[in-house]
């Protein structure tokens, strides 16, 4: 057993997502569910009451739903960490959620594979953001040239390539494996590009990304 353990609440109003979530998460080491809520409001009452560190909340839940109750935690400063549990069609809600400073986003049926990966990445004060959920949630974004004119022309052109990567879905972990980089070098990489198109994470990274068309300038910058 390791020495930190990951405190989690699970806050689902469905009790079989929950079960499924917590079952998952018994198989780590390292973390914990130590509470369970089936609506934003009751999440709130444990969460003034018990200090954890990552919190799994559902975005459609009956006398609160996710989006008040993460609204809540953010206008206290809490530390904790917030990771949205959403399904395909809910493109608004997690806009929503991304505006509000949500920690992870997740799609509940790739939940199991990735929930693992999602709660160490964001306790350690990082953004995740499932890999499916990239080109759901932002394939009808537009190309806005004139929202951020020529914004990855300040950008080298490493920096561009783990900018892709970024808005992929890959975590820094991986895009250093990809590009044969330590992570660490990775990271000092993505808080330099993230200072040059003024943003404060990799979820608001790739809708710049997505948004100013980066594989095309890519190709046409790059290569030939």
């Amino acid at each position: 057993m390791k020495d930190e353990v990951i405190r989690i609440l699970i806050a689902d109003d469905h009790d079989i997502i929950r079960q499924g979530l917590k079952r998952i998460i018994s198989f780590e080491e390292d973390m914990e569910v130590i509470f369970e809520a089936e609506n934003g409001e009751k999440a709130l009452k444990i969460l003034n009451m018990h200090e954890l560190d990552v919190v799994l909340l559902d975005c459609n839940m009956p006398i609160m739903n996710g989006i008040e109750a993460l609204r809540n935690i953010k206008a206290k400063g809490d530390k904790i960490k917030v990771i949205m549990l959403t399904v395909e069609n809910d493109r608004k809600t997690i806009s929503e959620a991304i505006n509000i400073g949500a920690d992870g986003y997740m799609l509940k049926d790739s939940a199991g594979t990735e929930i693992a990966d999602a709660i160490r990445t964001v306790h350690k004060g990082e953004k995740y953001i499932d890999k499916s959920l990239v080109s759901i949630l932002f394939s009808d974004i537009k190309i806005k040239n004139k929202k951020a004119l020529g914004i990855l022309d300040n950008l080298s052109k490493r920096e561009v390539e783990v900018l892709i990567k970024i808005s992929k879905g890959h975590s820094n972990k991986e895009i250093g494996e990809q590009l044969y980089l330590s992570e660490k070098t990775i990271k000092n990489y993505a808080t330099n590009l993230f200072r040059k198109i003024n943003v404060e994470d990799r979820v608001k990274a790739t809708i710049v990304a997505i948004e100013n068309n980066i594989n095309e300038y890519y190709i046409n910058k790059y290569e030939d």
